[in-house]
């Protein structure tokens, strides 16, 4: 484990005020580790847009019946298997479907997979959801 290291932070008495709403809302223990959480996700998108690795779910609904769309979705997957993990597919209703698609690699052609999925006819919504992949320089 790391050294731990203290510092002050002057803060306006407002501000502290709202943080300390916000560290009670979420479930923080202390101001320590909401602050350690704010710097590593900061870290971690300064680290996403130099083209980092990220681990994370690409989830999106379809409806099943639209023509072609299973095909499109599994060409879209064949040529981004560098990226993809594991996918779940799960029957939500009669038309509707919902994949999950576990990811791992360069923030970049996660993104490219995502957006790829999310534009086509049929698919009724897509997200994207990342966080680092255990391989940045973060404590």
């Amino acid at each position: 484990m790391s050294k731990l290291v203290r510092f002050g932070v002057s803060l306006e008495e407002g501000l502290l005020q709202r943080f300390d709403n916000l560290i009670h809302r979420r479930k923080y223990t202390n101001r320590s580790e909401a602050l350690r959480d704010m710097i590593r996700h900061e870290l971690l998108k300064e680290e996403w847009e130099e083209g980092g690795e990220v681990a994370g779910a690409i989830t999106f609904i379809y409806d099943h019946h639209t023509r072609e769309l299973l095909s499109k979705i599994t060409d879209i997957q064949h040529d981004s298997q560098e990226v993809i993990i594991s996918t779940q597919h799960i029957h939500l209703d009669h038309h509707h479907c919902l994949e999950i698609v576990a990811v791992r690699g360069r923030v970049k052609k996660v993104l490219k997979l995502a957006d790829s999925l999310k534009a086509i006819k049929g698919v009724r919504h897509c997200t994207l959801s990342m966080t680092g992949s255990g391989e940045e320089a973060i404590n």
